[in-house]
């Protein structure tokens, strides 16, 4: 009977000890604390700005999170919330609005706990102290030099500096950006269009900066702007035009059932797409200047068609659609080499749709030259040419009805008149005059 109560007093005893060793390994088995990863350690922001935190727990949930902002010694409580159960992970964005913090330096207090049983059931807490600099003033540009007058479809160009450093500058337009480029001096430079499109009393260029706290100067600056008239012309498309031309873009088009239909979608959409993909290539630059002098014009060519000419295409006498020509169509005898109008890095040499074989110089700082509907193409990405180097032979693939050039000047991508760029005196005057170039 003795031996019985001990034998039952000691699976007691024993009970007791694995009770405690699990409570114990349950007390201390996960010790660690939530992992917090803030995206603007050591930035600057502004009141606008927005901090994104990254949570992760390796053991357990997230239980809850506390965040404050702390400058002077004052403590500002900023946000608070306990997560919903099963959470291993969470991203989430704090806007700094309701910090109320003047500018200059300042901490941000994090707290964050999990459901580990630790600290008898309080859970592991970490806490992390990221330090941001706030900064509410927006940047300062002063403008060093403009263009006299630009001309509706024409180019100007401005320099200025920027008061602090910034992500990005230059010149808007409507819904256009014309980035600026920094200069070994400090100064930046910006060439900008006059687009076409836009009528003379909607043309109102402003000056932008964005500084690194996301603050933004955007300020418009005096300049005077010309109007310009634009020939109006008729495109009559025949069906020996379709069936010969629109082949060519008949993977494009698998909805097409005709090729007048295949027509439109190629003048419409794919036009489209194309004149998008200048803009990106137009942003592979250099950001220096790159040529010299006038730029050369296809030798021994005569004008077809000039830049900014409103189309109305015809069919069976009837407006089907209408659109306008961004370059320069000249016609020399059939295969002609074509030379590089000026010095520069060839920074697209393929097909791009209504274009047929193009290829698109650099000149720098967003200016670039293109050359279509080439039969052959005799020059790759990357090389640097001279004025005069040919770069492919005539031809008239993409959308052309005949063998010739279709030469194009384009600023940020978007396409400007080649014939200022052709005259020695508007470069001196309108461009290097006033940038005061050797």
């Amino acid at each position: 009977m003795a031996s019985l109560k001990k034998t039952f007093f000691f699976i007691i005893f024993l009970s007791f000890i694995c009770s405690g060793a699990i409570l114990g390994w349950l007390l201390f088995k996960d010790q660690q604390g939530p992992i917090i990863a803030v995206d603007k350690e050591n930035a600057r922001v502004n009141k606008n700005s927005t901090v994104t935190l990254s949570l992760h727990d390796v053991t357990s949930n997230l239980k809850n999170l506390s965040i404050a902002v702390r400058k002077n010694s004052k403590t500002i409580p900023l946000y608070a919330t306990n997560f919903p159960q099963g959470k291993k992970s969470i991203t989430l964005s704090v806007p700094l609005a309701n910090a109320a913090v003047s500018d200059g330096s300042f901490e941000m207090l994090i707290t964050a706990t999990d459901t580990s049983l630790a600290a008898f059931g309080k859970g592991n807490t970490t806490r992390k102290i990221v330090v941001m600099r706030m900064d509410n003033t927006p940047p300062s540009i002063t403008v060093k030099s403009l263009p006299p007058n630009i001309w509706q479809g024409g180019t100007g160009v401005i320099a200025y500096t920027i008061s602090e450093p910034v992500n990005t500058s230059g010149v808007k337009v409507n819904d256009m950006f014309f980035p600026g480029y920094k200069q070994a001096d400090g100064t930046y430079i910006s060439f900008f269009a006059f687009p076409q499109s836009i009528d003379k009393k909607d043309f109102n260029p402003t000056a932008y900066a964005m500084d690194i706290a996301g603050n933004v100067y955007d300020q418009p600056f005096s300049i005077n702007p010309l109007s310009r008239k634009f020939r109006h012309d008729k495109i009559r498309l025949s069906d020996r035009f379709l069936n010969s031309q629109m082949s060519a873009f008949a993977k494009d088009t698998p909805q097409a059932t005709t090729n007048l239909e295949r027509f439109l979608i190629v003048n419409r959409q794919i036009r489209k797409k194309n004149r998008d993909s200048l803009v990106k290539i137009g942003r592979q630059t250099s950001s220096s200047i790159l040529w010299q002098g006038k730029f050369l014009r296809f030798p021994n060519s005569a004008t077809r068609a000039g830049f900014g000419d409103r189309r109305s295409y015809m069919y069976n006498g009837e407006v089907i659609d209408q659109q306008t020509h961004l370059g320069l169509d000249l016609a020399s005898r059939k295969q002609s080499p074509i030379p590089a109008a000026n010095k520069g890095t060839v920074v697209f040499a393929g097909n791009l749709g209504i274009y047929g074989n193009v290829v698109i110089i650099d000149h720098g700082l967003g200016l670039q030259t293109l050359y279509a509907h080439m039969t052959e193409i005799r020059t790759t990405v990357g090389s640097v040419v001279n004025q005069g180097d040919i770069l492919g032979i005539s031809g008239s693939t993409g959308m052309s009805g005949g063998d010739h050039l279709h030469f194009g000047v384009i600023v940020s991508g978007i396409p400007v008149t080649p014939i200022e760029w052709f005259d020695h005196r508007w470069i001196q005057y309108n461009i290097t005059d006033k940038l005061n170039f050797d």
